[in-house]
């Protein structure tokens, strides 16, 4: 039995993917113009909901850890399991100064992900890469500008770099999706 290449059995109009980009654009774009409308309670949020999500992964930890007392590493466990029940604890009961130490994991992670797309941006040039290879830098220039006004940035910074970011983002899958809706190429892993 042979196998055809996925390019030669069918157009990329007809292909789903390019729409899906298009949609997934539009949401990125949604919400960053969300997140811009008021940055301070973008922060505060966020910091909650981290808080929420550790809270909800401690309390999983510590009941695993006496469900399963007879494994290895139950103090170990047992610990971890507390050590993110607490952190969510502070970030919950205040999420406003939990979240300038939020805003130099986030600049340190926005770092991080300007880098990986500046990698797919060369990967990616033919499909818009350029667009990619923009946000790649601004997201680099925008953790480097945070460290750089750390821990006064705490508060408004963490939700204006996270509008402007999803902006940016949404952009470029907007303009993938209408790419690949034109080209006769797509994307193949």
């Amino acid at each position: 039995m042979t196998v055809r290449p996925i390019l030669e059995t069918h157009s990329p109009s007809s292909d789903p993917s390019w729409w899906g980009a298009i949609l997934l654009g539009a949401v990125f774009i949604l919400a960053g113009l969300i997140v811009l409308g008021d940055v301070v309670a973008a922060t505060v949020i966020s910091a909650f909901i981290i808080g929420i999500v550790l809270l909800v992964a401690g309390a999983s930890e510590v009941f695993q850890s006496f469900s399963a007392p007879h494994w290895r590493g139950f103090l170990l466990r047992l610990l971890v399991g507390l050590l993110y029940a607490v952190c969510g604890l502070m970030l919950v009961s205040n999420p406003a100064a939990a979240s300038v130490a939020l805003t130099l994991v986030f600049a340190l992670a926005l770092i991080a992900s300007g880098v990986v797309r500046i990698v797919q941006a060369v990967e990616y040039w033919q499909w818009f890469g350029w667009l990619l290879l923009v946000s790649g830098i601004v997201g680099i220039a925008a953790g480097l500008v945070i460290l750089s006004k750390w821990p006064v940035s705490g508060l408004w910074v963490l939700g204006l770099v996270v509008g402007i970011d999803l902006l940016l983002h949404g952009f470029w899958w907007i303009t993938l999706g209408a790419g690949l809706r034109r080209d006769n190429r797509a994307i193949t892993a």
